[in-house]
């Protein structure tokens, strides 16, 4: 065990250790700069630029999708534009259609009401027309058995006109007008 006085010679500094300790940091120091650090600097440049390229290219991908979501965007609105005017020229379509179907009908119903009129007056005028015959024949037929002899065509004729002349035919052809 060393007194109080002495010293240890692991804690006495020795300047001839310093000497060579602060020779050899240097020598080191010197080698590591014109070795290690130049390729630890490159290395990290290397890494800086990889970073700064991968910023940059996701701000390209960024840009450019929001370029194509944009264009989406634009697109399905052109999509719906277009939808709804497709759905509107359909819808007038069917409109017209509508009105064109309902337009014929109408035409359609007018003609057959109007054939039904005509119909109905030329059997009118038939029917009258056979009344008138058949009036005349009766006409004729009672005349002779009320004076029991024949007629001649010539008395037929001014019976039948006689005859003819007393009815009321103005009723019938009068409901034929209205029809």
């Amino acid at each position: 065990m060393l007194g109080v006085g002495a010293s240890s010679p692991l804690i006495t500094p020795n300047v001839g250790l310093m000497v060579w300790t602060l020779l050899l940091f240097g020598i080191s120091l010197f080698v590591l700069a014109k070795l290690a650090f130049p390729r630890i600097t490159e290395a990290l440049d290397k890494r800086q630029r990889a970073i700064e390229d991968s910023i940059d290219a996701a701000e390209n991908t960024r840009t450019q999708a929001d370029a194509l979501l944009a264009e989406y965007r634009e697109r399905l609105q052109e999509a719906r534009g277009q939808a709804d005017e497709i759905v509107q020229r359909a819808r007038q379509a069917g409109e017209t259609h509508e009105r064109e179907s309902e337009e014929q009908a109408k035409a359609r119903r007018e003609q057959m009401m109007e054939q039904a009129r005509r119909d109905i007056e030329s059997e009118t005028r038939k029917a009258i027309q056979e009344i008138r015959t058949e009036v005349a024949n009766l006409t004729v037929a009672a005349t002779e058995k009320v004076t029991r002899k024949t007629l001649t065509e010539d008395d037929q004729r001014r019976l039948v006109e006689e005859a003819l002349s007393e009815l009321d035919f103005s009723a019938l052809a009068s409901t034929e007008g209205e029809r």
